[in-house]
């Protein structure tokens, strides 16, 4: 039997294949035991035995059809032990819905796609807590290691290996069943998938803690989550819409952060970096979404905004006007109190800085953004505009002391300082 070396390029080899194929492997399995923490043990069993064989018998042509049978025949042991050997050979056919015939034409010819939107669906549930769903989600669908998901939020490994042991748990316990619901069902559990997305991009996009404005990786991650579900799901709008967003937004990352890793704002952003693919790739998704009568989706509403950003060559070019009677309907769409700060930007930058001021004005009291740096980062930012730097830097100071991002910190601590010369 072929023995593989610790960090051999075969084991990085058989890692990388695994990492590749692993999200179908899990969909498959699932759908064969209904429990998406045995489907992961079985699928990492049939890995075992990959490094085990391939180093002797060498790669198969194709490898992830190779794992999916593997996984299959200790999926068939599994089911076969939990109902009981003396089960005649039809029943069990009959319990996992399809023949006993574990090969390689058999796993190729599987509907890999209904099975995936059925793990997205059961990792998003919303059975389970925020945290939670973003946890098992990276795990099961984005392919990280618990370690990479830990390094990514910032958070002790044992934490996160935790929340992933726990919310398999509770999908068990709660006997969730692994399908993709239907009707009114649907709609809401797709919302739940597309927030978890969209919290993993924001996250990559805009660093809540730490010392980096930006995690890319995870914007990588959640794009490619997003692009999957769009073809899992062509006839969903907002998930063209989620997609066109992400797209657009992540056109700026290469002008988003200084080398020294300072932050660069969007209005002093070099957009000759702006990457031109992705806005190409957003508008299209933004084209889809609204063609599909998603033009009052929130995302799609989003994603809209960001193509009035990506549109105009300088920042001068902007169509503020625009931007704000988006924000408007947004509002309307959503009842966010975020999304009102934001129109207050817009309008600010449409009208003078004087009518944002007085909608900030009525934003002061809102409990949802009682600890919200923005609210007063961009109340400062107004506030030297019109000249009343004392206040100005009184709110700066506090939007500082709210952040938990280093560098956003240091960025709102220098505005602050300049309050003191002018």
């Amino acid at each position: 039997m072929g023995v593989v070396e610790p960090g051999s390029e075969v084991q990085r080899t058989i890692e990388a294949i695994f990492r590749i194929e692993s999200a179908k492997l899990y969909a498959g399995i699932a759908r064969m035991v209904r429990d998406v923490g045995v489907a992961e043990e079985l699928a990492q069993d049939a890995m075992v035995v990959a490094l085990e064989k391939w180093p002797e018998a060498g790669i198969p042509d194709n490898p992830g059809a190779w794992l999916m049978a593997a996984a299959k025949h200790r999926a068939i042991d599994h089911l076969r032990r939990r109902k009981r050997v003396e089960r005649k050979h039809d029943e069990l056919e009959h319990a996992i819905g399809e023949p006993l015939r574990p090969d390689l034409e058999a796993a190729i010819d599987d509907d890999v796609g209904d099975d995936l939107l059925r793990l997205i669906f059961t990792a998003c549930h919303p059975v389970l807590a925020s945290e939670a769903r973003v946890a098992l989600t990276l795990r099961l669908l984005g392919g990280l290691t618990t370690a990479e998901i830990a390094r990514a939020f910032l958070v002790p490994e044992p934490t996160i290996a935790q929340r992933i042991v726990r919310a398999k748990r509770t999908l068990a316990d709660a006997g969730v069943p692994f399908e993709v619901p239907r009707g009114p069902e649907r709609a809401e559990r797709l919302a739940s998938v597309l927030g978890v997305i969209y919290l993993i991009f924001n996250e990559g996009y805009a660093a809540t803690a730490g010392d980096d404005w930006m995690r890319p990786g995870l914007c990588e991650d959640a794009l490619r989550l997003g692009r999957v579900l769009a073809g899992l799901a062509p006839d969903a709008p907002e998930v063209h819409g989620l997609v066109a967003l992400m797209e657009l937004q992540a056109s700026r990352a290469a002008a988003r952060v200084e080398p020294a890793g300072a932050p660069i704002l969007l209005l002093e952003q070099n957009r000759a970096r702006w990457d031109r693919l992705s806005i190409s790739r957003g508008l299209a998704s933004l084209a889809q979404a609204i063609e599909l009568g998603g033009a009052r989706g929130s995302y799609t509403l989003q994603a809209a905004i960001a193509a009035c950003h990506a549109r105009a060559l300088t920042a001068a070019d902007t169509d503020w006007a625009q931007i704000a009677a988006l924000y408007g309907v947004l509002v309307e769409v959503t009842g966010s109190p975020v999304v009102e700060l934001n129109r207050a930007v817009a309008v600010a930058m449409a009208e003078g800085p004087a009518a944002g001021l007085a909608i900030l004005d009525t934003l002061r009291d809102e409990p949802a953004l009682a600890s919200y740096h923005l609210l007063p980062g961009v109340r400062g930012d107004l506030l030297i505009k019109l000249g009343r730097f004392a206040e100005a830097r009184s709110e700066l100071e506090r939007a500082a002391s709210l952040t938990r991002n280093e560098r956003e910190r240091r960025l709102l601590l220098d505005r602050a300082a300049t309050c003191s010369t002018s």
